[in-house]
């Protein structure tokens, strides 16, 4: 009998590009989960794996299926997960894992309740070279540290509207990314204290932000900022520096796939991150905890909080 035959059955809500480029492949490949049933509003399937259109239709249908992965579109994370926990499933949410940090600590507390792991997955935070950058950064003053994210929402959101709607997030919904990895790998809070962010014309989201933090006086830090930009086109950036008092320059690249300490290479690992992501939930179930981070959702919260809306041009498909 293989790993997956006696493994626990999970579901996948919301079989859009994030499922099926990242989610069913890394059921598949760690074995310690079975895809046992899929959420689909468009009725997207696979084959030998039942299909529902709503939550509530799986729930009932499949008592067997232990957890559920929610795969939506945030704005509505926050009522498939309060509905799953309170039917007795495990929780693992697609970053980010609500739409509002209420939301979040509403589901911390109903998980709490439930008894039921809840899991706010983070991806960019399961390099292996983000582990190597935290260990190194410990007990550490940093002087300056520069975020470069900047990617093509026409590459990695193809027509996909909901992003440029309220709750949608914009190019937050990347630059979170490299938000997850700063509040894991500095051994001191950030706050941000000033942020620029475009909108463009019509839209409710922005296009690009840039973010400027201060972190407690016992840090070190004399500056720091994120430059967040969904416009780029081409070769795709996404970069992470921090220099330390002593001078040293640790660089992750790549999304957090690679570190180089004074630009020497010294952690690199194919992409592997949504495997760790599986591990780790079967562990957190295993053990009867959850894990939820909720530092990157209130960064991105501050911004839009203290943030000066600028609008540019419209963005056209």
């Amino acid at each position: 009998m293989s790993a997956s035959q006696g493994a626990r059955k999970v579901g996948i809500v919301g079989v859009g590009k994030i499922a099926l480029d990242q989610h069913i492949p890394s059921i598949e490949e760690t074995q310690l989960f079975a895809l046992g049933a899929l959420v689909s509003q468009r009725g997207i399937g696979r084959p030998g794996v039942p299909t529902f259109r709503s939550l509530g239709e799986m729930l009932a249908a499949c008592p067997d299926v232990e957890a559920v992965a929610i795969c939506t579109p945030p704005d509505i994370r926050h009522g498939l997960a309060r509905e799953a926990l309170a039917a007795g499933r495990h929780v693992l949410l697609e970053k980010p894992p609500a739409a509002t940090t209420t939301e979040l600590r509403d589901l911390v507390a109903a998980a709490r309740d439930t008894r039921r792991t809840l899991f706010a997955t983070w991806h960019s935070q399961h390099n292996a070279a983000v582990e190597a950058a935290r260990a190194r950064l410990a007990g550490r003053q940093v002087r300056s540290i520069q975020v470069t994210w900047k990617e093509d929402v026409r590459r990695w959101h193809p027509g996909q509207e909901w992003i440029w709607q309220a709750g949608g997030f914009g190019v937050f919904d990347p630059g979170i990314n490299a938000l997850s990895i700063l509040t894991r790998i500095l051994p001191f809070p950030l706050f941000v204290e000033r942020a620029e962010l475009l909108f463009p014309a019509g839209r409710d989201t922005p296009i690009a932000a840039s973010l400027s933090f201060r972190a407690p006086a016992e840090a070190g830090l004399r500056e720091a900022g994120a430059e967040f930009d969904w416009r780029q086109e081409g070769e795709q950036t996404w970069t992470i520096a921090v220099e330390t008092a002593e001078g040293t320059l640790l660089q992750l690249s790549r999304g957090g796939a690679c570190l180089a300490v004074d630009g020497r290479v010294v952690a690199e690992e194919a992409e592997a991150e949504y495997r760790h992501i599986y591990r780790r939930f079967h562990a957190l179930i295993e053990a009867g905890e959850s894990d939820v981070d909720a530092a990157p959702l209130h960064l991105v919260a501050d911004a839009f909080l203290v943030g000066r809306r600028c609008e540019t041009a419209p963005f056209v498909w």
